[in-house]
């Protein structure tokens, strides 16, 4: 079933219809820690108050959530008799709502991730509160094992409805607001040239970079209009990487995630921006089944997309895009290099259209960090 996504009206009227549509009469709520500054908030707790719906609230997770915190929203999502859940937050919020909804028919005497995933009729309902992860639109969830990454994916844990709400993004800090719309566009730009690309998604990839392109600046302005375009460019985009995944640029940029301290979205760019610049001219060395001409012809329609006559162009306006958003560049110390260039996940650069060796993959972290030893 095709994912309906709404918009928010100024009353929430939209929840009501879902609520009263689907019978809910208890759900859970997996939201963040900032929940309470959101204008939808206050909908929940009138609904709560009203009495006619128990609205059971779950935060007990942070960032990178662990396993034993969806063990806890199992348990309280069976313990409340719910038939729903409604997830309102970012990325995590996402992880957990999803996982949950997954586990939930599972047995809790055996641990979930060794269990075959049965689909189930829990309804999911997603409202983002960031737009960039796009997970309201993926199969995957990631929750962390034993301080070991557990990638989980399932078609069935991607949401039923996902209810966009400009108000969510008020409150967004700058930095933030600009590190997740990188991510979308990352996202747009890495499914467009994955090996995995179809016409379905490379049209999903299309309308994302479009809408992002014509409203970053409302956005960033932090006006309606704009955070409206943004969470459903993000949701787009999302659909777009569900059908290809991710390529060498989310792969490169998670251990500059964690050894410089910068946002996903920041790291997913520099990465971007390097390969972008390195690709089109190295299509001898594609990958990709299609072959050579296909790449090069693919780089030249990506290039159109963005609004350029060459890859080389395409190159340029993505990297001034970045300088635009005025993000520091990590100047890179020599023993960080052989950290980057052995972190990087192969099996990601399968999709990848253009062949990456280590050396490649250091030459590229190099280009990446001098530019800030530059700076």
């Amino acid at each position: 079933m095709e994912q309906k996504v709404i918009m928010a009206g100024m009353d929430y009227g939209e929840l009501d219809d879902y609520i009263q549509e689907n019978g809910i009469r208890s759900m859970l709520l997996v939201c963040g820690q900032s929940f309470a500054n959101l204008k939808i908030s206050s909908y929940f707790e009138k609904l709560e108050a009203g009495g006619k719906v128990n609205v059971v609230r779950f935060d007990d997770f942070t960032p990178n959530p662990g396993y034993e915190s969806v063990e806890r929203g199992v348990e309280v999502f069976r313990q409340n008799n719910c038939s729903a859940i409604i997830a309102v937050g970012g990325g995590s919020a996402m992880d957990v709502a999803k996982c949950i909804k997954l586990y939930a028919n599972m047995d809790p005497a055996k641990n979930y991730l060794e269990q075959e995933i049965v689909p189930n009729d829990v309804k999911l309902l997603a409202v983002p509160t960031t737009a960039g992860t796009g997970s309201e639109a993926t199969r995957y969830a990631v929750i962390y094992y034993r301080g070991e990454k557990q990638s989980v994916t399932d078609d069935s844990c991607i949401p039923d409805v996902v209810l966009v709400d400009p108000s969510a993004l008020k409150t967004l800090p700058m930095y933030q607001r600009k590190a997740t719309m990188l991510d979308a566009l990352c996202h747009a730009v890495e499914s467009f040239w994955s090996v995995n690309s179809t016409e379905e998604s490379k049209a999903y990839s299309k309308e994302a970079i479009r809408l992002i392109l014509d409203d970053q600046d409302a956005y960033l302005a932090n006006q309606d209009r704009g955070n409206a375009n943004m969470l459903q460019a993000a949701n787009i985009a999302g659909k777009a990487i569900n059908i290809t995944q991710t390529t060498a640029g989310h792969a490169m940029c998670y251990k500059l995630t964690s050894l410089y301290g910068i946002a996903h979205g920041h790291a997913a760019a520099l990465c971007v921006s390097a390969l972008w610049e390195y690709m089109p001219v190295h299509a001898g060395e594609c990958i990709d089944p299609r072959g050579a001409d296909y790449v090069t012809a693919m780089f030249k329609e990506l290039a159109d997309v963005m609004g350029c006559s060459t890859a080389e162009q395409a190159a340029v306006k993505f990297r001034e895009i970045f300088a635009a958003l005025d993000l520091a560049i990590p100047i890179g110390k020599e023993e960080d290099f052989e950290i980057l260039r052995t972190s990087v996940n192969p099996v990601r650069l399968k999709n990848n259209p253009i062949r990456l060796d280590e050396k490649t993959i250091d030459m590229l972290y190099h280009k990446i960090l001098s530019v800030g030893a530059e700076g």
